[in-house]
């Protein structure tokens, strides 16, 4: 049992870890989408005197684009570790939930007996 509940805290630790790092990737392209978006504009300035026309231009930019891709899809395997993380809590928190009950068995059928 010992060496299980090793393997499971193991198994924690590491999806906690690749939560991390797919929520820091998430997190970062986010930030970097606001960059992205000035450095665009920049580039827009010299063909659109407006910052309502530069923005227009550089959301419609494929650079911008494709950080708006990369940003889905790291949204998407943040969720997914997120999500993983929570079923393996939740898995063992049914694990505990369940050994606790057979402990209360083990002591009424003794306390009987």
């Amino acid at each position: 049992i010992l060496l299980n509940i090793e393997q499971r805290l193991h198994e924690l630790r590491e999806l906690a870890k690749k939560f991390a790092k797919s929520e820091a990737n998430r997190v970062y392209l986010e930030e970097f989408k606001k960059s992205q978006l000035a450095i665009l504009m920049k580039k827009h300035e010299r063909t659109h005197k407006t910052a309502a026309a530069q923005e227009r231009e550089a959301r419609a930019d494929q650079e911008y684009l494709s950080v708006l891709e990369g940003l889905k899809s790291a949204t998407e395997h943040a969720q997914r570790a997120r999500w993983e993380l929570k079923i393996a809590e939740l898995g063992a928190s049914v694990w505990q939930t369940s050994q606790a009950n057979r402990r209360q068995e083990m002591k009424s059928l003794n306390s009987e007996g």
